[in-house]
């Protein structure tokens, strides 16, 4: 018999809170870059044309809408991800294989995307009106005025749009970060050259965040896109069409950007989520 801590349901949506509060200039950066109808800038000019239009601080314009979508995207995700393996290794007396984490991955993240779509809409809006004129800009004064407003001038089913790719994006991101952590973990440890600490856990997180990244980005492009837009794409159909004209390139726009945000974001996320199941885990007997 051996007593081992597990994470505990909302620790992924607390440990995801606390890397995007320290990543969310990146991520507003990318979403700049990504709703350019032509590249006109690159990131350190988007970079410095914001602070020297807004102030360092316009860096930071959506902070709320980004807690509260990872308090209802990557916590969804991470809770459905980690109580199912974690119940499936203790009956199993094992690690499950590979391709089940992949497909519970994939079904966690689509649920989550599902559930974070209208805060991530509110997101991508309040980090893109930085650099939109002041006339078109929506200024909204914090995530729920936002969700409020959304529901008021465009109806319910606005709070919904681009749900198709951001829960398509969420199986496609939670495949990359939690399946791809979780076995390149398995692998390192299994060397024996490593133990479960601290450096084990940054390796598999930024092979994790690097899977992340390629394998999302062409939706990520799209999902932007969609949620940007007012009235601009009648369809995710329409939208890949329009995408498409611009070239292949177009779908990984910001490429870098979203790379150099994503992977310390999931490097971070990782860390402390394995923090707190040091700490704070629930203690099992297995």
């Amino acid at each position: 018999m051996q007593e081992n801590r597990v994470s505990r349901w909302y620790f992924g949506g607390v440990s995801s809170s606390a890397a995007a509060c320290v990543t969310h200039p990146l991520d507003l950066i990318k979403v700049h870059l990504q709703t350019q109808q032509e590249v006109r800038m690159r990131m350190i000019g988007m970079t410095l044309n914001v602070v020297r239009r807004e102030g360092f601080l316009a860096l930071y314009s959506g902070l709320t809408a980004s807690l509260c979508r990872q308090m209802t995207y990557s916590l969804s995700r991470f809770a459905i991800y980690e109580t199912v393996r974690d119940k499936m290794k203790r009956k199993n007396k094992g690690p499950m294989p590979f391709h089940q984490k992949v497909l519970l991955g994939a079904f966690g993240g689509f649920t989550g995307g599902f559930i974070g779509t209208p805060t991530d809409l509110v997101n991508v809006r309040m980090q893109n009106d930085v650099k939109m004129a002041a006339e078109f800009r929506r200024n909204y004064a914090h995530v729920f005025d936002g969700l409020l407003r959304v529901c008021k001038e465009e109806g319910l089913r606005k709070l919904f749009s681009g749900a198709s790719m951001a829960s398509s994006r969420g199986a496609l991101v939670s495949v990359g970060q939690l399946a791809c952590y979780d076995q390149s973990k398995e692998l390192v440890l299994a060397t024996g050259y490593l133990t479960d600490n601290i450096f084990t856990h940054f390796l598999a997180s930024v092979f994790a965040g690097g899977s992340a990244t390629i394998l999302c980005q062409p939706l990520d492009v799209v999902k932007t896109r969609l949620m940007n837009s007012e009235v601009q794409y009648g369809s995710v159909s329409h939208c890949l069409t329009e995408t498409a004209k611009l070239g292949p390139n177009a779908f990984y726009k910001g490429l870098v950007p979203a790379a150099i945000r994503l992977i310390p974001h999931t490097v971070l996320t990782f860390i402390f989520l394995e923090q707190l199941k040091q700490h704070f885990g629930e203690m099992v007997i297995t």
